[in-house]
């Protein structure tokens, strides 16, 4: 659900509205990596609370950025493919 989060409005974070209108696609790239880190920290604090944090290399988050981006898919392709333009 968070990948798709930045796909959804046009608003920087919900809160601040573009002087443009649009939010450029620069933005929708930082959102989805702060989305991202944002639920990194949650899962650790969770983790945290039921056992000791096991520690991870590089290829740990390397493979859950690329399934973050696969399951940001889906709002991506209704953004840009399938939303008319205008909406």
């Amino acid at each position: 659900m968070a990948a798709n989060l930045p796909f959804l409005t046009e608003k920087i974070l919900f809160v601040l509205q573009p002087k443009s209108g649009k939010k450029l696609f620069f933005w929708r790239v930082l959102e989805l990596g702060f989305f991202f880190v944002l639920l990194g920290f949650i899962a650790r604090l969770i983790e945290g609370q039921a056992s000791p944090v096991h520690a991870q290399n590089w290829q740990f988050y390397a493979s859950t950025l690329s399934l973050f981006l696969v399951l940001a898919w889906p709002g991506f392709v209704w953004r840009f493919f399938w939303r008319k333009p205008g909406l």
